[in-house]
């Protein structure tokens, strides 16, 4: 025999024996069966889970629950809450004499409004072209219980000019403004007061009140 015939022959014998040394790997990792086996699936904390129990396990997640409504605002259902300062536009103003030697009127204002307002404190009165304003005689309410005037309901206060001593002036009107808390511009109302006599010193309001003979009392 011929030394390329015999290497021919030493040669095919050595792939036979590697091609029967790979076959078990390739037919299957676990005993050559050829069947491939199914892979577990990694679950959340990395553990293995089959697909069927992952979807049950989510399904049974509890359902979140309806947010509750907030409650209302405090003080929304105080029926005062929306009730302003009355102003000069919301009233009508009259003064009347009611006792020619003190030179004391009665300040009557009315509310001409749709809605309800406070009169707050005195009322600011001038006195015709003399400088300077009503003192305020007496106490009044806090804002919060100030006298509540539904529209056509009146307040009132008393105010006093001052007997005659010589030293003081006659006017023929006086002006009135509102207390209102604020920096609200407002039109003075106006109303005749003849032979008004005004003291230096002596001239006084009540703050509002809800009857007359109070304010006069005062």
């Amino acid at each position: 025999m011929s030394t390329v015939r015999k290497a021919a022959i030493a040669l095919a014998a050595v792939s036979a024996l590697a091609l029967t040394a790979c076959g078990p790997t390739e037919d299957g990792a676990a005993g050559g069966s050829g069947t491939p086996s199914a892979s577990p699936t990694a679950g959340p904390a990395g553990s293995a889970s089959a697909g069927p129990s992952a979807t049950a396990s989510k399904s049974a997640a509890p359902k979140k629950t309806a947010t509750p409504p907030k409650p209302p605002k405090p003080g929304s259902t105080d029926p005062d809450y929306d009730v302003f300062p009355c102003s000069t536009f919301d009233v009508t103003f009259t003064a009347t004499l009611a006792e020619p030697t003190t030179s004391s009127y009665l300040l009557k204002i009315t509310n001409k409004g749709t809605k309800a307002c406070r009169a707050l404190g005195h009322p600011i009165v001038t006195f015709g072209d003399l400088d300077g304003q009503a003192t305020e005689r007496g106490a009044a309410p806090g804002i919060e219980d100030a006298l509540r005037l539904e529209p056509g309901q009146s307040a009132y206060a008393g105010l006093m000019g001052g007997t005659n001593d010589g030293k003081g002036k006659t006017v023929n009107s006086i002006a009135l403004t509102m207390s209102t808390e604020s920096d609200l511009k407002q039109t003075p109302l106006k109303a005749s007061t003849p032979g008004l006599y005004v003291s230096p010193d002596k001239n006084s309001v009540t703050a509002w009140m809800n009857n007359a003979e109070d304010a006069l009392s005062l």
